[in-house]
């Protein structure tokens, strides 16, 4: 599998359009035929997710291509054109939910262009595309677009220079739609909007389940692919705000659907849980290892291949469970669900919701005592967090001073975060050193040890004064 994250800009050619000078060289012309893929309501297609087979000189490759960060991520599999690789559908698994892949639409590229470099070094690809769209054996549309594609050493500079360029040539804002939404004539992916303010809380809450719902699927691919640790932390986050959110509005949901619905959540939280918990503690203990610098930092460095090792066991763990009927069963429910939840009545406001967590906060915030076990803390942040995700479920009907508390949540969250960090990272690390541990190991570990006591102690001495500002800003919003 080839992974290439786009970096590119691009622009429509009018008619007699012709590339200026550009330092560098002619590209060999090509001509690529490709067949997207997709369910027949192009589901795929409106999450911003294409899938092609493309052929060239009696080769070809699917390549799906995946919004992220901002970006696109293409990934490019062997297969042929028939059926797309099992990996494919795996990454697309929470998309389809069970909908069969069918071929959607079939374009013929003619591709001409030049390589543009910055003294030796190739910084981007500038081509032209003329495209035909296919019916059977007919052509039924055409356009052409330019496009500027960084590569190896170019730089965002070097594209906004080109886009310059081409634009004082005569080139225009382009169609940014991908070819395929061009080929089909399909709007480019909106983001959802949210309700007004003045809407009944049961439409702010739908919306925010659904933003959850929507967050899941959006990173399982991410999460499934495990290039980028942030894909899974975002998945995590989805299933703990929607647990949050539904135990917050509980009072206007039906409690069977409530208490069944968070339980199926819970259990994909939990398989998603341990991958991440390792990431957040292999950070943190590189970091750490890092500041010791020379032979301490790489004897510590060995000791961590232990947990490595339990992370790779642990995904494995979790590919499972995403191959497994249920989750596919929790995401064809969470589709059908959350747009319409089963609401009981009007009930209590957002607002009257996001005050009784922040009562309950401040009930478990002022029995932590002087000194309070690490245990107490964790459970301090739990209800923190919870508390946080109810303030901000309200926000769209309360307003700035909301914004505030969540504000105010998050940094002790933050800090309640870093004790229970910290926490972990000692009991982990003691747990690998041993009777056949060396003593360079053991020395290192000592002192990333009392790196772990000095992070519980910093935090320790800040979380009263962010529970104050938090406490005080409550008061002005929601109490």
């Amino acid at each position: 599998m080839k992974t290439t994250l786009e970096r590119e800009r691009k622009l429509t050619a009018p008619p007699g359009f012709v590339l200026p000078h550009l330092h560098g060289g002619p590209l060999p012309p090509r001509e690529l035929n490709s067949t997207y893929h997709d369910a027949r309501d192009l589901r795929l297609a409106a999450a911003g997710v294409t899938l092609r087979h493309r052929t060239e000189r009696g080769g070809g490759a699917w390549q799906l291509k995946l919004p992220h960060a901002g970006e696109r991520l293409e990934l490019e599999f062997e297969g042929g054109a028939r059926t797309p690789p099992n990996e494919v559908l795996g990454l697309l698994a929470a998309h389809l939910r069970g909908a069969r892949l069918v071929p959607v639409a079939r374009l013929r590229t003619h591709r001409t262009g030049v390589v543009a470099r910055r003294g030796e070094a190739a910084v981007a690809e500038v081509v032209t595309d003329a495209v035909a769209v296919f019916e059977g054996r007919r052509i039924v549309r055409r356009f052409e677009e330019i496009e500027v594609e960084l590569v190896d050493a170019g730089t965002m500079d070097d594209l906004r220079g080109i886009v310059r360029a081409l634009r004082r040539a005569g080139a225009a804002e382009s169609d940014t739609r991908p070819k395929l939404f061009q080929a089909l004539d399909l709007p480019a992916p909106a983001a959802p909007q949210p309700p007004p303010r003045t809407a009944p809380s049961g439409e702010h809450v739908t919306a925010a389940l659904r933003a959850q719902y929507e967050a899941i699927v959006r990173h399982h691919p991410g999460t499934r692919l495990g290039t980028d640790p942030e894909e899974l932390h975002q998945m995590r986050v989805a299933t703990r705000r929607m647990r949050a959110i539904l135990r917050a509005a509980r009072p206007l949901l039906d409690a069977d659907w409530v208490r069944s619905l968070r339980d199926e959540v819970g259990w994909l939280g939990r398989a998603l849980g341990p991958v991440r918990d390792l990431d957040v503690l292999l950070e943190h203990l590189r970091a750490d290892a890092h500041r010791l610098g020379g032979g301490d930092e790489r004897a510590f460095l060995t000791l961590l291949r232990a947990l490595e090792a339990e992370r790779e066991a642990d995904r494995a763990i979790l590919i499972a469970a995403l191959d497994e009927p249920r989750f596919i069963a929790l995401i064809v429910r969470l589709e059908a669900e959350t747009s319409a939840p089963p609401f009981v009545g009007s009930g209590p406001t957002l607002r009257d919701l996001a005050a009784r967590e922040l009562r309950r906060l401040g009930k478990t915030m002022r029995a932590l005592g002087a000194d309070p076990p690490d245990t107490e803390l964790h459970a301090a942040r739990i209800a923190v967090k919870r508390a946080r995700y109810a303030a901000e479920l309200a926000e769209p009907t309360v307003g700035k001073r909301a914004a505030a508390v969540i504000r105010d949540a998050k940094v002790l969250q933050d800090v309640l975060g870093d004790h229970q960090d910290a926490a972990v990272a000692e009991e982990r690390i003691r747990a690998l050193v041993g009777p056949r541990t060396r003593p360079a190991q053991a020395l290192s570990a000592g002192r990333v040890i009392e790196r772990q006591h000095e992070r519980r102690r910093v935090a320790r001495a800040a979380y009263p004064q962010a529970w104050r500002a938090l406490e005080r800003d409550a008061r002005g919003a929601f109490l």
